[in-house]
């Protein structure tokens, strides 16, 4: 028998309509906090609105998506939420500036197997903070409730960026030519990379927990692993600006590290030759914890450098002032020498 009394809803199939609804209400007014000139529309819309600045020349758009790995397991884990949108930003707008682009807005997908408004609500405000650092718009995004898709306590972070450039301001190999240098950009620890490793190391090697001091410092383990990815969009701009046509090339060192992400920038029949500088504190546990051998460390972790810049050897004086007077660790890392005409761009450490 059935009838009113016995009938079945959404809730009980373990979507709960009326937490999104206060959700969506909840982030208005953290979208509120990035909004940019060029918006047009606010949150709560089947879509987002953007115009394109009027001031750029031939404009292109430039788009990236990312997420943060099983960097969200740490969070999980300690039950800290409030950086990991940061993170997500990061991952997104690091990777579109490399090109010159200014980054325009951003949209986020959030999906858990219950949806838990106040964890929901710290997520999407380190997204806002990370927006504003980029000085994009957080446009939109969405909220997806999957019932038996995640562990309960859980969710998956997906972002996407747009940004715009002017077609003769594109950065990349096509700049690039040897007799360039090479400066690099202190990351702020692992970023969003490494951390399936990171986490064997530190949970299964070393066994420390998560309020375990890490190494000399005073710092926890979760304090030095949930460390937000820094955002360069502010830094790039600068950099941009002191510098003009001799800033060449930008490598966002991700996964891969530096030989897996700078020769994405250099041209064929170039190499790049890098001295890295002394690897910082957590990744020398990591490599002595596992024991993880050096090639290995180079290939999964940024290692301390976050972003690369190819430039003019005239402009790096120019360049590092610019850098140092955004907040930036900067140091030089090498320069791009040719090699046979054919070869593949490659990374030699000296």
């Amino acid at each position: 028998m059935t009838g009113p009394e016995m009938a079945i809803t959404y809730r009980d199939a373990g979507v709960d309509i009326d937490s999104g609804d206060a959700l969506v209400e909840r982030i208005k007014p953290i979208a509120k906090r990035t909004r940019i000139p060029e918006v047009v529309s606010d949150i709560g819309g089947f879509a987002g609105l953007c115009s394109l600045p009027a001031d750029i020349e031939d404009p292109l758009l430039v788009s990236g998506t990312d997420g943060v790995g099983t960097k969200l397991k740490v969070a999980f884990a300690t039950g800290r939420h409030s950086t990991i949108g940061q993170d997500l930003v990061a991952m997104c707008v690091n990777d579109i500036i490399t090109c010159g682009a200014r980054p325009l807005f951003f949209l986020d997908y959030f999906a858990s197997g219950q949806l838990d408004v106040d964890v929901a609500e710290q997520v999407i405000s380190g997204i806002a903070d990370g927006c504003i650092l980029a000085e994009c718009a957080l446009l939109g995004g969405e909220t997806a409730e999957l019932p038996g898709m995640y562990t309960d306590g859980e969710y998956d972070l997906a972002g996407f960026a747009v940004g715009i450039v002017s077609r003769k301001s594109i950065l990349g190999p096509d700049r690039v030519r040897p007799g360039d240098k090479l400066l690099g950009v202190a990351s702020t620890g692992l970023h969003s990379n490494g951390y399936s490793l990171a986490r064997r190391v530190i949970e299964q090697e070393l066994k420390l927990d998560w309020g375990a001091r890490l190494g000399n410092s005073n710092s926890t383990t979760a304090d030095v692993l949930l460390m937000p990815t820094r955002i360069y969009a502010r830094a790039a701009k600068q950099l941009k600006a002191a510098i003009g046509t001799d800033l060449h090339a930008m490598s966002h060192i991700t996964g891969g590290g530096v030989p897996g992400n700078l020769p994405r920038v250099l041209p064929k029949g170039t190499k790049a030759q890098v001295h890295m500088p002394p690897m910082p504190e957590v990744f020398r546990l990591i490599a002595e914890g596992g024991p993880v051998d050096v090639a290995e460390m180079h290939r999964t972790f940024n290692l301390g450098v976050g972003l690369v810049i190819a430039l003019a050897p005239t402009a790096v004086g120019a360049a590092t002032q610019a850098l140092v007077g955004a907040g930036e660790d900067v140091f030089e890392l090498g320069e791009i020498l040719a090699d046979s005409v054919n070869s593949e761009p490659h990374v030699e450490f000296v």
